[in-house]
C-alpha cells in the first residue's frame, strides 16, 4: 500500500465515503470499507509528515546559509 500516492489515497477515501453516504455499502462491507479507511489516513498522515519534515529541512539550510535570516 506504500507506493499509493497522497492522491490515490484521498481518491480512494473519498470513494469510500461515497459509497458510505450512499449507502451503497452492505454491513458485511462496512468492516473492510472502515478498516481500509483507516490504513489510507495512516499513509496519508505519514506522506504529510514527511513532506513536513523535507520543507522544514529546507527552511532550515536556507537559514543556515545566510546567518542574518531569523
Amino acid at each position: 500500500m506504500s507506493n499509493l500516492s497522497y492522491k490515490q489515497a484521498t481518491q480512494e477515501l473519498e470513494a469510500i465515503l461515497k459509497a458510505i453516504e450512499n449507502d451503497d455499502v452492505d454491513v458485511d462491507e462496512l468492516t473492510q470499507k472502515v478498516q481500509r479507511s483507516s490504513e489510507l489516513i495512516k499513509l496519508c498522515k505519514q506522506k504529510l509528515r514527511t513532506a513536513e519534515d523535507a520543507i522544514n529541512q529546507v527552511f532550515k539550510d536556507i537559514n543556515c546559509e545566510d546567518p542574518q535570516v531569523e
